[in-house]
Order: structure tokens, then C-alpha cells, then sequence
């Protein structure tokens, strides 16, 4: 079987999870700038554990420690370092040189979201793993500190789950097909409308949006793919794990927003 029969395999496999996220009922809840903020209570974390896993790649297909020596494949490590410049120092609206995860906050605050909780979480991550690895102890003592709510916490520990197997095939797999934001036109619609009636509190956000599906849905969606390719090469059982590892990440993804709808009908 050649890689795009295996890419449509596991794209068939997944159909079922986009068709539950593109048309998840929380986008119909989302009318207001209020909404927005809870909305983005949650999804900060998955913004932010995205850039994890993807240095947990870069860890992984590179070297960044000393002494530096060539790893693995150069094509492989040519992708994941595109995908990295253009996650980690992109710019905002303005040109302003800075991570997705930086654009997020920005957005936050902009909206008057409150950043407090995640920025506390991250701040916890920095003290506690100083000397130690990332385990799932940490997590949850960095959760409790931030009151991280429950479905983003299990989004994370999910994430972190997948880093500790070790296999750069099951983060690929995660990063290229579990991770996509799947934005809906009507949630866009939305925003866009948002974005006329209150424009400078949702233009980060609306720029944010954009800028997603314009490089990670296009340019990086490609690179992704011909990495996972390169990691699974012919092993049919690589391929089956990745299938399976794409839909639980879906699945967490599903949750997250079961999450942010609980919260807006309460």
C-alpha cells in the first residue's frame, strides 16, 4: 500500500471525529463576546500543548543538546524544523515576531479573557520540572494550581501520554491528524461578526483564525504529512498504531468542547 492509500485509510477512519467537531453543537452556543472568553478558557490549553508536542518531535527527530551530531534523517529533520520556525516565531498582525501560543494570550487579553490560569499553569511547569522529567505527578499538581478544568486536563495529560511513549511515529500521527482545529465556517461567520461589532477587542482572535488555517491548514498540514510518512515508512504495524492514536487524540478534542459547551449552558 503506497503512503496516500494509508493517508486516505486513516482519513476515512477519522471522518466520523470531524464530523462530530465541525459540527459539534458548541459553535451554535458561541454568540457573544462572553462566550468567546470561555471558549478560549479551554482552547488555550490545546494551543499550548501543540507546541509542546511539537518540540517533543524536534527532541526527538534533531539534536538540541550538546554535543551536537546529526540524528536521523535529513529530510525528516528538514520538516520538523520548517514546521518549528513557523510555529514558535511567527508574526503577528502588526509583524511582530512571536510564537502561536504568544498570538493566543494576546488574543486572550484583547478579548479580556482571562490569562491568569493558564500563564499560572505554565509558571508551575517551569518551578516544578526543574531538575525532574515532565510526569504525570507534575501535571496534575500543575493543574490543581492553575484549577485547570477537567476536560482540558485530560486534553494534556493525553498529549503528554503520547510524548512519554517515546515512539516519534505515535507524535506525528497525533500532531498531523488528531490535532486539527477543524474551524467551521458558521464559527468564523461568527467571529467575523464579532469582529465589526466590537473590532478592537477580536482582531487578534480574528487575525489568529485566520493565520491558522492559512499555515497549519495548508503549507505545514503538507509537511506534517510527509513526516508522518517518513516515521512509519512501511510498517504496517506503525500504521495501524497511528490510525489509533489519531482518533483517541480526535476524541480528546471532542471532549474538549463537550467541555466549553457544559460550561456556556450552565
Amino acid at each position: 500500500m503506497d503512503f496516500q492509500s494509508r493517508f486516505e485509510k486513516i482519513n476515512l477512519a477519522l471522518a466520523p471525529y470531524r464530523e462530530q467537531i465541525v459540527n459539534h453543537p458548541v459553535y451554535k452556543k458561541i454568540q457573544t463576546a462572553e462566550d468567546v472568553r470561555v471558549f478560549m478558557k479551554y482552547h488555550v490549553y490545546a494551543v499550548w500543548d501543540f507546541m509542546s508536542l511539537l518540540k517533543a518531535l524536534q527532541r526527538s527527530l534533531t539534536r538540541v543538546e550538546l554535543p551536537w551530531y546529526p540524528v536521523g534523517d535529513a529530510q525528516t529533520r528538514f520538516l520538523i524544523n520548517e514546521i518549528v520556525v513557523g510555529e514558535e516565531s511567527d508574526v503577528d498582525q502588526f509583524g511582530v515576531r512571536m510564537s502561536h501560543f504568544e498570538l493566543y494570550l494576546k488574543a486572550m487579553k484583547e478579548m479580556g479573557a482571562n490569562t491568569q490560569p493558564i500563564e499560572h499553569f505554565v509558571q508551575e511547569l517551569i518551578v516544578q520540572k526543574m531538575d525532574s522529567e515532565l510526569n504525570e505527578d507534575i501535571l496534575n499538581s500543575c493543574f490543581d494550581a492553575a484549577n485547570t478544568p477537567e476536560e482540558a486536563r485530560q486534553f494534556v495529560s493525553f498529549t503528554f501520554e503520547t510524548i512519554r511513549t517515546n515512539q516519534p511515529y505515535l507524535a506525528a500521527s497525533t500532531f498531523t491528524f488528531g490535532r486539527e482545529d477543524l474551524i467551521p465556517n458558521m464559527f468564523m461567520s461568527i467571529i467575523n461578526d464579532l469582529s465589526a461589532e466590537l473590532p478592537e477587542q477580536v482582531q487578534t482572535f480574528k487575525y489568529y483564525l485566520d493565520r491558522h488555517i492559512e499555515v497549519d491548514g495548508d503549507h505545514h498540514s503538507h509537511l506534517a504529512l510527509e513526516m508522518t510518512a517518513q516515521l512509519c515508512g512501511n510498517d504496517e504495524d506503525c500504521w495501524c498504531k497511528a490510525e489509533h492514536w489519531a482518533i483517541e487524540s480526535m476524541k480528546r478534542r471532542i471532549e474538549l468542547w463537550n467541555g466549553v459547551l457544559r460550561e456556556l449552558s450552565n
